[in-house]
Protein backbone atom coordinates (compact mmCIF):
# COMPACT_ATOMS: atom_id res chain seq x y z
CA UNK A 1 0.00 0.00 0.00
CA UNK A 2 1.51 3.35 -1.10
CA UNK A 3 1.18 6.89 0.24
CA UNK A 4 -0.84 7.82 -2.85
CA UNK A 5 -3.22 4.94 -2.17
CA UNK A 6 -3.68 6.00 1.45
CA UNK A 7 -4.46 9.58 0.39
CA UNK A 8 -6.95 8.41 -2.23
CA UNK A 9 -8.82 6.20 0.21
CA UNK A 10 -9.08 8.97 2.80
CA UNK A 11 -9.88 11.99 0.64
CA UNK A 12 -10.99 10.99 -2.86
CA UNK A 13 -14.01 9.08 -4.08
CA UNK A 14 -12.03 6.87 -6.46
CA UNK A 15 -12.72 3.17 -6.75
CA UNK A 16 -10.25 0.40 -5.80
CA UNK A 17 -9.17 -0.37 -9.38
CA UNK A 18 -8.59 3.32 -10.08
CA UNK A 19 -6.58 3.74 -6.88
CA UNK A 20 -4.42 0.71 -7.73
CA UNK A 21 -3.70 2.20 -11.16
CA UNK A 22 -2.60 5.50 -9.60
CA UNK A 23 -0.44 3.65 -7.08
CA UNK A 24 1.43 1.89 -9.89
CA UNK A 25 2.02 5.20 -11.67
CA UNK A 26 3.15 7.22 -8.65
CA UNK A 27 5.60 4.57 -7.41
CA UNK A 28 7.67 5.02 -10.60
CA UNK A 29 7.37 8.80 -11.00
CA UNK A 30 11.10 9.32 -10.36
CA UNK A 31 12.11 8.34 -13.89
CA UNK A 32 9.23 10.41 -15.35
CA UNK A 33 10.37 13.52 -13.50
CA UNK A 34 14.03 12.93 -14.41
CA UNK A 35 13.23 12.39 -18.09
CA UNK A 36 11.13 15.57 -18.28
CA UNK A 37 13.66 17.63 -16.28
CA UNK A 38 10.57 18.86 -14.45
CA UNK A 39 8.80 18.62 -11.15
CA UNK A 40 5.92 16.18 -11.47
CA UNK A 41 2.73 16.50 -9.43
CA UNK A 42 -0.33 14.23 -9.53
CA UNK A 43 -3.72 15.71 -8.60
CA UNK A 44 -6.98 13.84 -7.93
CA UNK A 45 -10.45 15.23 -7.25
CA UNK A 46 -11.42 15.24 -3.58
CA UNK A 47 -14.86 14.02 -2.52
CA UNK A 48 -15.82 17.68 -2.50
CA UNK A 49 -15.28 18.42 -6.18
CA UNK A 50 -14.41 22.02 -5.41
CA UNK A 51 -11.06 20.73 -4.16
CA UNK A 52 -8.17 18.67 -5.50
CA UNK A 53 -5.71 16.60 -3.48
CA UNK A 54 -2.02 16.12 -4.26
CA UNK A 55 -1.25 12.40 -4.48
CA UNK A 56 2.42 12.60 -5.44
CA UNK A 57 5.09 15.22 -5.97
CA UNK A 58 8.56 14.40 -7.28
CA UNK A 59 11.54 16.65 -7.90
CA UNK A 60 13.99 15.66 -10.70
CA UNK A 61 17.63 14.62 -10.25
CA UNK A 62 18.42 16.02 -13.69
CA UNK A 63 17.54 19.70 -13.17
CA UNK A 64 17.34 22.33 -10.47
CA UNK A 65 13.74 23.15 -9.63
CA UNK A 66 13.12 25.79 -7.00
CA UNK A 67 9.98 24.93 -5.12
CA UNK A 68 8.15 25.27 -1.87
CA UNK A 69 8.11 22.40 0.66
CA UNK A 70 6.23 19.31 -0.50
CA UNK A 71 2.44 19.65 -0.54
CA UNK A 72 1.92 15.90 -0.64
CA UNK A 73 -1.48 14.95 0.81
CA UNK A 74 -2.78 18.53 0.98
CA UNK A 75 -6.07 19.69 -0.55
CA UNK A 76 -6.34 22.87 -2.62
CA UNK A 77 -9.35 24.78 -3.94
CA UNK A 78 -9.58 23.81 -7.61
CA UNK A 79 -10.16 27.47 -8.45
CA UNK A 80 -6.54 28.12 -7.47
CA UNK A 81 -5.33 25.61 -10.10
CA UNK A 82 -6.97 26.78 -13.36
CA UNK A 83 -4.85 24.60 -15.67
CA UNK A 84 -5.59 21.52 -13.56
CA UNK A 85 -9.31 22.39 -13.57
CA UNK A 86 -9.41 22.87 -17.36
CA UNK A 87 -7.74 19.48 -17.93
CA UNK A 88 -10.14 17.75 -15.54
CA UNK A 89 -13.10 19.27 -17.42
CA UNK A 90 -11.88 19.01 -21.02
CA UNK A 91 -9.58 15.99 -20.86
CA UNK A 92 -7.07 17.91 -22.96
CA UNK A 93 -3.40 18.57 -22.37
CA UNK A 94 -2.67 22.24 -21.67
CA UNK A 95 0.49 24.33 -21.56
CA UNK A 96 0.63 27.54 -19.55
CA UNK A 97 2.34 29.35 -16.74
CA UNK A 98 1.78 29.49 -13.02
CA UNK A 99 3.20 31.71 -10.32
CA UNK A 100 4.72 29.60 -7.59
CA UNK A 101 5.75 32.57 -5.50
CA UNK A 102 5.77 36.33 -5.92
CA UNK A 103 7.55 37.01 -9.19
CA UNK A 104 8.55 33.34 -9.68
CA UNK A 105 6.93 31.81 -12.76
CA UNK A 106 7.12 28.19 -13.88
CA UNK A 107 6.14 26.68 -17.22
CA UNK A 108 3.43 24.10 -16.62
CA UNK A 109 2.10 21.25 -18.76
CA UNK A 110 -0.98 19.33 -17.64
CA UNK A 111 -2.18 15.96 -18.94
CA UNK A 112 -5.19 13.80 -18.01
CA UNK A 113 -4.73 10.39 -16.40
CA UNK A 114 -7.41 7.96 -17.62
CA UNK A 115 -8.56 4.68 -16.12
CA UNK A 116 -9.17 1.56 -18.19
CA UNK A 117 -12.69 2.81 -19.00
CA UNK A 118 -11.47 6.16 -20.31
CA UNK A 119 -12.55 8.17 -17.26
CA UNK A 120 -10.38 11.05 -16.03
CA UNK A 121 -9.22 10.03 -12.55
CA UNK A 122 -6.28 12.39 -12.10
CA UNK A 123 -4.22 15.10 -13.74
CA UNK A 124 -0.44 14.98 -13.96
CA UNK A 125 1.49 18.22 -14.24
CA UNK A 126 5.07 19.01 -15.28
CA UNK A 127 6.61 22.25 -13.99
CA UNK A 128 9.94 23.44 -15.42
CA UNK A 129 12.07 26.50 -14.87
CA UNK A 130 12.67 29.02 -17.65
CA UNK A 131 16.17 27.70 -18.48
CA UNK A 132 14.83 24.21 -19.14
CA UNK A 133 11.93 25.55 -21.21
CA UNK A 134 14.33 27.45 -23.49
CA UNK A 135 16.52 24.36 -24.02
CA UNK A 136 16.14 22.76 -27.44
CA UNK A 137 13.89 19.70 -27.45
CA UNK A 138 12.45 20.24 -23.97
CA UNK A 139 8.88 19.79 -25.17
CA UNK A 140 9.90 16.41 -26.64
CA UNK A 141 11.17 15.34 -23.21
CA UNK A 142 7.93 16.39 -21.50
CA UNK A 143 5.78 14.61 -24.11
CA UNK A 144 7.94 11.48 -23.85
CA UNK A 145 7.75 11.57 -20.05
CA UNK A 146 3.95 11.74 -20.21
CA UNK A 147 3.90 8.81 -22.65
CA UNK A 148 6.23 6.92 -20.33
CA UNK A 149 3.86 7.23 -17.37
CA UNK A 150 1.16 5.59 -19.50
CA UNK A 151 3.05 2.29 -19.42
CA UNK A 152 4.02 2.48 -15.75
CA UNK A 153 0.64 1.15 -14.63
CA UNK A 154 1.68 -2.34 -15.74
CA UNK A 155 5.37 -2.31 -14.78
CA UNK A 156 6.77 -5.48 -13.25
CA UNK A 157 10.57 -4.99 -13.50
CA UNK A 158 11.03 -1.69 -11.65
CA UNK A 159 14.82 -1.95 -11.81
CA UNK A 160 14.70 -0.89 -15.45
CA UNK A 161 12.57 2.12 -14.48
CA UNK A 162 14.97 3.39 -11.83
CA UNK A 163 15.58 7.19 -11.73
CA UNK A 164 18.20 8.90 -13.89
CA UNK A 165 21.24 10.94 -12.96
CA UNK A 166 22.35 14.30 -14.36
CA UNK A 167 25.24 12.59 -16.19
CA UNK A 168 23.08 10.05 -18.08
CA UNK A 169 22.76 10.36 -21.82
CA UNK A 170 19.17 10.51 -23.09
CA UNK A 171 17.97 9.71 -26.61
CA UNK A 172 14.36 9.83 -27.82
CA UNK A 173 13.43 7.83 -30.92
CA UNK A 174 10.07 8.37 -32.66
CA UNK A 175 7.71 5.74 -34.08
CA UNK A 176 9.53 5.91 -37.46
CA UNK A 177 12.87 4.99 -35.89
CA UNK A 178 14.36 8.48 -36.13
CA UNK A 179 16.35 9.98 -33.26
CA UNK A 180 14.49 13.21 -32.47
CA UNK A 181 16.29 14.23 -29.28
CA UNK A 182 19.71 13.78 -27.69
CA UNK A 183 20.93 15.58 -24.60
CA UNK A 184 24.47 16.89 -24.20
CA UNK A 185 25.68 13.78 -22.34
CA UNK A 186 24.43 11.48 -25.13
CA UNK A 187 25.96 13.68 -27.84
CA UNK A 188 29.30 13.58 -26.01
CA UNK A 189 29.24 9.78 -25.64
CA UNK A 190 28.36 9.15 -29.30
CA UNK A 191 30.96 11.67 -30.46
CA UNK A 192 33.61 9.49 -28.79
CA UNK A 193 32.08 6.53 -30.64
CA UNK A 194 32.54 8.38 -33.94
CA UNK A 195 28.96 9.60 -34.45
CA UNK A 196 29.08 13.40 -34.70
CA UNK A 197 25.47 14.21 -35.66
CA UNK A 198 23.15 11.80 -33.94
CA UNK A 199 19.86 13.72 -34.02
CA UNK A 200 18.08 13.02 -37.29
CA UNK A 201 19.69 9.61 -37.79
CA UNK A 202 17.84 6.31 -37.74
CA UNK A 203 18.56 3.99 -34.84
CA UNK A 204 19.35 1.18 -37.30
CA UNK A 205 22.01 3.29 -39.03
CA UNK A 206 25.18 1.16 -39.14
CA UNK A 207 27.16 4.03 -37.60
CA UNK A 208 24.77 4.24 -34.63
CA UNK A 209 24.45 0.45 -34.19
CA UNK A 210 21.63 0.26 -31.62
CA UNK A 211 20.98 -3.49 -31.62
CA UNK A 212 19.42 -3.37 -28.17
CA UNK A 213 16.81 -0.93 -29.49
CA UNK A 214 15.89 -3.39 -32.24
CA UNK A 215 15.55 -6.17 -29.68
CA UNK A 216 13.41 -4.03 -27.35
CA UNK A 217 11.12 -2.93 -30.19
CA UNK A 218 10.61 -6.54 -31.30
CA UNK A 219 9.82 -7.74 -27.78
CA UNK A 220 8.09 -4.50 -26.75
CA UNK A 221 9.78 -4.96 -23.37
CA UNK A 222 12.40 -2.73 -21.69
CA UNK A 223 15.91 -4.16 -21.59
CA UNK A 224 19.39 -3.29 -20.40
CA UNK A 225 22.89 -4.31 -21.36
CA UNK A 226 26.47 -3.39 -20.46
CA UNK A 227 28.75 -2.92 -23.45
CA UNK A 228 32.40 -2.05 -24.13
CA UNK A 229 32.83 0.51 -26.89
CA UNK A 230 35.35 3.21 -27.75
CA UNK A 231 37.39 2.41 -24.67
CA UNK A 232 34.33 3.06 -22.48
CA UNK A 233 32.04 0.86 -20.43
CA UNK A 234 28.44 1.86 -21.15
CA UNK A 235 25.19 0.72 -19.59
CA UNK A 236 22.45 1.08 -22.19
CA UNK A 237 18.83 1.01 -21.05
CA UNK A 238 16.04 0.91 -23.66
CA UNK A 239 12.38 1.53 -22.83
CA UNK A 240 9.93 1.15 -25.73
CA UNK A 241 6.65 3.04 -25.23
CA UNK A 242 3.70 1.28 -26.83
CA UNK A 243 0.00 2.14 -26.68
CA UNK A 244 -2.89 -0.11 -25.70
CA UNK A 245 -3.04 -1.62 -29.19
CA UNK A 246 0.66 -2.50 -29.14
CA UNK A 247 1.68 0.25 -31.53
CA UNK A 248 5.10 1.82 -30.92
CA UNK A 249 4.91 5.50 -29.99
CA UNK A 250 8.45 6.28 -28.88
CA UNK A 251 11.61 4.69 -27.54
CA UNK A 252 13.60 6.12 -24.64
CA UNK A 253 17.29 5.21 -24.66
CA UNK A 254 19.36 5.95 -21.55
CA UNK A 255 23.14 5.61 -21.83
CA UNK A 256 25.32 5.79 -18.72
CA UNK A 257 29.10 5.98 -18.96
CA UNK A 258 30.24 3.78 -16.06
CA UNK A 259 33.87 3.49 -17.15
CA UNK A 260 35.29 5.14 -14.03
CA UNK A 261 32.91 3.22 -11.75
CA UNK A 262 33.96 -0.10 -13.26
CA UNK A 263 37.60 0.92 -13.03
CA UNK A 264 37.21 1.71 -9.33
CA UNK A 265 35.31 -1.54 -8.75
CA UNK A 266 38.13 -3.48 -10.40
CA UNK A 267 40.74 -1.67 -8.31
CA UNK A 268 38.78 -2.39 -5.14
CA UNK A 269 38.40 -6.04 -6.13
CA UNK A 270 42.15 -6.35 -6.66
CA UNK A 271 42.87 -4.62 -3.35
CA UNK A 272 40.42 -6.89 -1.55
CA UNK A 273 42.12 -9.96 -3.03
CA UNK A 274 45.55 -8.64 -2.01
CA UNK A 275 44.34 -7.92 1.53
CA UNK A 276 42.85 -11.41 1.80
CA UNK A 277 46.15 -12.89 0.66
CA UNK A 278 48.02 -10.78 3.24
CA UNK A 279 45.73 -12.05 6.01
CA UNK A 280 46.31 -15.62 4.77
CA UNK A 281 50.08 -15.15 4.91
CA UNK A 282 49.92 -13.50 8.34
CA UNK A 283 47.90 -16.47 9.60
CA UNK A 284 50.47 -18.90 8.18
CA UNK A 285 53.35 -16.92 9.68
CA UNK A 286 51.70 -16.85 13.10
CA UNK A 287 51.11 -20.59 12.94
CA UNK A 288 54.78 -21.08 11.99
CA UNK A 289 55.85 -19.03 15.01
CA UNK A 290 53.51 -21.07 17.21
CA UNK A 291 55.07 -24.29 15.84
CA UNK A 292 58.55 -23.03 16.66
CA UNK A 293 57.48 -22.18 20.22
CA UNK A 294 55.92 -25.64 20.60
CA UNK A 295 59.20 -27.17 19.44
CA UNK A 296 61.07 -25.05 21.99
CA UNK A 297 58.61 -26.09 24.72
CA UNK A 298 59.25 -29.78 24.00
CA UNK A 299 63.02 -29.28 24.26
CA UNK A 300 62.99 -27.49 27.63
CA UNK A 301 62.83 -29.38 30.92
CA UNK A 302 61.65 -26.42 32.96
CA UNK A 303 57.91 -26.67 33.74
CA UNK A 304 57.49 -22.88 34.24
CA UNK A 305 59.12 -22.30 30.84
CA UNK A 306 56.89 -24.94 29.24
CA UNK A 307 53.80 -23.26 30.73
CA UNK A 308 54.92 -19.79 29.57
CA UNK A 309 55.61 -21.03 26.04
CA UNK A 310 52.27 -22.83 25.90
CA UNK A 311 50.47 -19.65 26.93
CA UNK A 312 52.36 -17.71 24.26
CA UNK A 313 51.40 -20.30 21.63
CA UNK A 314 47.72 -19.89 22.49
CA UNK A 315 47.96 -16.10 22.38
CA UNK A 316 49.53 -16.22 18.94
CA UNK A 317 47.01 -18.75 17.65
CA UNK A 318 44.07 -16.69 18.97
CA UNK A 319 45.22 -13.81 16.75
CA UNK A 320 45.74 -16.20 13.84
CA UNK A 321 42.08 -17.25 14.15
CA UNK A 322 41.02 -13.67 13.35
CA UNK A 323 43.34 -13.51 10.34
CA UNK A 324 42.00 -16.85 9.14
CA UNK A 325 38.47 -15.41 9.10
CA UNK A 326 39.69 -12.25 7.33
CA UNK A 327 41.47 -14.33 4.67
CA UNK A 328 38.18 -16.02 3.80
CA UNK A 329 36.01 -12.92 3.29
CA UNK A 330 36.09 -9.50 1.62
CA UNK A 331 34.99 -7.31 4.53
CA UNK A 332 37.23 -6.18 7.36
CA UNK A 333 34.60 -7.17 9.92
CA UNK A 334 34.46 -10.31 12.03
CA UNK A 335 31.69 -12.29 13.71
CA UNK A 336 32.98 -12.47 17.28
CA UNK A 337 30.76 -15.45 18.11
CA UNK A 338 32.51 -17.57 15.46
CA UNK A 339 35.93 -16.42 16.63
CA UNK A 340 35.09 -17.26 20.26
CA UNK A 341 33.89 -20.73 19.30
CA UNK A 342 37.11 -21.46 17.40
CA UNK A 343 39.30 -20.14 20.22
CA UNK A 344 37.43 -22.26 22.76
CA UNK A 345 38.11 -25.38 20.66
CA UNK A 346 41.74 -24.40 20.04
CA UNK A 347 42.65 -23.71 23.68
CA UNK A 348 41.03 -26.95 24.84
CA UNK A 349 42.96 -28.89 22.21
CA UNK A 350 46.31 -27.33 23.19
CA UNK A 351 45.99 -27.21 27.00
CA UNK A 352 43.65 -29.94 28.17
CA UNK A 353 45.14 -33.00 29.84
CA UNK A 354 44.15 -36.25 28.07
CA UNK A 355 42.39 -37.71 31.11
CA UNK A 356 40.37 -34.57 31.93
CA UNK A 357 36.67 -34.67 31.00
CA UNK A 358 35.57 -31.18 29.96
CA UNK A 359 32.12 -30.17 28.80
CA UNK A 360 31.76 -26.94 26.81
CA UNK A 361 28.65 -24.76 26.48
CA UNK A 362 28.38 -22.03 23.88
CA UNK A 363 25.53 -19.56 23.48
CA UNK A 364 26.32 -16.70 21.11
CA UNK A 365 24.44 -14.01 19.22
CA UNK A 366 26.03 -12.64 16.07
CA UNK A 367 28.30 -9.73 17.03
CA UNK A 368 30.16 -7.99 14.20
CA UNK A 369 33.28 -5.99 15.08
CA UNK A 370 36.02 -4.36 13.02
CA UNK A 371 39.06 -6.61 12.66
CA UNK A 372 41.29 -4.67 15.09
CA UNK A 373 38.60 -4.82 17.80
CA UNK A 374 37.98 -8.50 17.07
CA UNK A 375 41.72 -9.23 17.47
CA UNK A 376 41.75 -7.59 20.91
CA UNK A 377 38.65 -9.48 21.97
CA UNK A 378 40.14 -12.74 20.66
CA UNK A 379 43.16 -12.27 22.94
CA UNK A 380 40.86 -11.54 25.90
CA UNK A 381 38.75 -14.65 25.30
CA UNK A 382 41.89 -16.74 24.90
CA UNK A 383 43.37 -15.51 28.21
CA UNK A 384 40.16 -16.12 30.17
CA UNK A 385 39.62 -19.64 28.80
CA UNK A 386 43.28 -20.47 29.50
CA UNK A 387 42.87 -19.24 33.08
CA UNK A 388 39.81 -21.45 33.58
CA UNK A 389 41.59 -24.55 32.31
CA UNK A 390 44.82 -23.83 34.16
CA UNK A 391 43.52 -22.66 37.54
CA UNK A 392 39.80 -23.41 37.73
CA UNK A 393 39.79 -27.17 38.20
CA UNK A 394 42.67 -27.87 40.58
CA UNK A 395 42.19 -31.31 42.11
CA UNK A 396 39.32 -32.22 39.76
CA UNK A 397 39.08 -34.53 36.74
CA UNK A 398 36.03 -32.97 35.07
CA UNK A 399 34.35 -29.62 34.63
CA UNK A 400 32.34 -27.21 32.49
CA UNK A 401 33.46 -24.10 30.61
CA UNK A 402 30.85 -21.88 28.95
CA UNK A 403 30.76 -18.80 26.75
CA UNK A 404 27.67 -16.57 26.50
CA UNK A 405 27.50 -13.65 24.05
CA UNK A 406 24.50 -11.32 24.25
CA UNK A 407 23.48 -8.16 22.37
CA UNK A 408 21.77 -5.51 24.50
CA UNK A 409 20.43 -2.11 23.49
CA UNK A 410 23.64 -0.19 24.13
CA UNK A 411 26.25 -2.87 24.81
CA UNK A 412 27.58 -6.31 23.99
CA UNK A 413 28.07 -8.65 26.93
CA UNK A 414 30.44 -11.61 26.82
CA UNK A 415 30.54 -13.95 29.80
CA UNK A 416 33.08 -16.74 30.17
CA UNK A 417 32.43 -19.02 33.13
CA UNK A 418 33.32 -22.36 34.65
CA UNK A 419 32.00 -24.57 37.48
CA UNK A 420 35.41 -24.94 39.08
CA UNK A 421 36.82 -24.05 42.49
CA UNK A 422 36.26 -20.30 42.10
CA UNK A 423 38.53 -17.42 43.05
CA UNK A 424 40.66 -17.31 46.24
CA UNK A 425 38.86 -15.51 49.14
CA UNK A 426 41.35 -12.61 49.14
CA UNK A 427 41.49 -12.27 45.33
CA UNK A 428 41.35 -8.73 43.88
CA UNK A 429 41.46 -8.31 40.09
CA UNK A 430 42.76 -4.73 40.46
CA UNK A 431 45.88 -5.79 42.42
CA UNK A 432 46.49 -9.19 40.83
CA UNK A 433 50.00 -9.78 39.46
CA UNK A 434 48.73 -12.24 36.83
CA UNK A 435 50.12 -11.25 33.41
CA UNK A 436 47.07 -12.77 31.69
CA UNK A 437 44.61 -10.68 33.73
CA UNK A 438 46.72 -7.55 33.18
CA UNK A 439 46.50 -8.19 29.42
CA UNK A 440 42.73 -8.70 29.72
CA UNK A 441 42.14 -5.49 31.68
CA UNK A 442 44.32 -3.39 29.37
CA UNK A 443 42.66 -4.65 26.18
CA UNK A 444 39.10 -4.33 27.49
CA UNK A 445 39.40 -0.95 29.17
CA UNK A 446 41.85 0.85 26.89
CA UNK A 447 41.40 -0.76 23.47
CA UNK A 448 37.74 -1.74 23.53
CA UNK A 449 36.51 1.01 25.87
CA UNK A 450 34.60 -1.53 27.94
CA UNK A 451 34.37 -2.86 31.50
CA UNK A 452 35.62 -6.09 33.06
CA UNK A 453 34.32 -7.88 36.12
CA UNK A 454 35.53 -11.12 37.72
CA UNK A 455 33.63 -12.89 40.51
CA UNK A 456 32.90 -16.31 42.07
CA UNK A 457 29.48 -17.95 41.96
CA UNK A 458 29.56 -21.75 41.77
CA UNK A 459 32.78 -21.32 39.87
CA UNK A 460 34.41 -18.30 38.25
CA UNK A 461 32.60 -15.80 36.04
CA UNK A 462 34.37 -13.23 33.81
CA UNK A 463 31.98 -10.57 32.46
CA UNK A 464 32.99 -8.25 29.61
CA UNK A 465 30.82 -5.29 28.60
CA UNK A 466 31.60 -3.44 25.37
CA UNK A 467 29.70 -0.35 24.17
CA UNK A 468 28.02 -0.94 20.81
CA UNK A 469 29.39 2.27 19.33
CA UNK A 470 32.70 0.48 18.85
CA UNK A 471 30.87 -1.84 16.45
CA UNK A 472 32.46 -1.85 13.03
CA UNK A 473 30.13 0.49 11.20
CA UNK A 474 27.13 -1.82 11.56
Amino acid sequence: MSVAGDICRKISGLQSAQIELLENITVNLGIVSDLAHAQVTVYARARDENFVVILAQVKPHTSFIQRKPSLLGSTLPIAEEPLIFRTFVSGESICGQREWALGMWMEMWTYPVLDNEGNIIAVISFESNSDEVRAEGHSILVESAYMLQLILRGVSNRKLFRPLSASDGILIIDEMGQIIFANAAAISIYKVLGVSHIVGRRFYDRHVDMRLVQKAIRSKEPSEVEIEAGGMTLVQRVIPIVNDTGQLMRVVVIVANVTEIKKKEKELSIKAAVIQEIHHRVKNNLQTIASLLRLQARRTKSQPVKAALRESVNRILSISVVHEFLSQQDAEFIDVAEVARNILDMVIQNMLEPDFNLQTIFNGNTVILASEKASSLALVINELIQNSIEHGFTGRREGVIGVDIATLEATYQIEIYDNGIGLPPDFNVQTSNSLGLQIVRTLIEEDLGGNFRLYSEQGTHACITIPREVEGGK
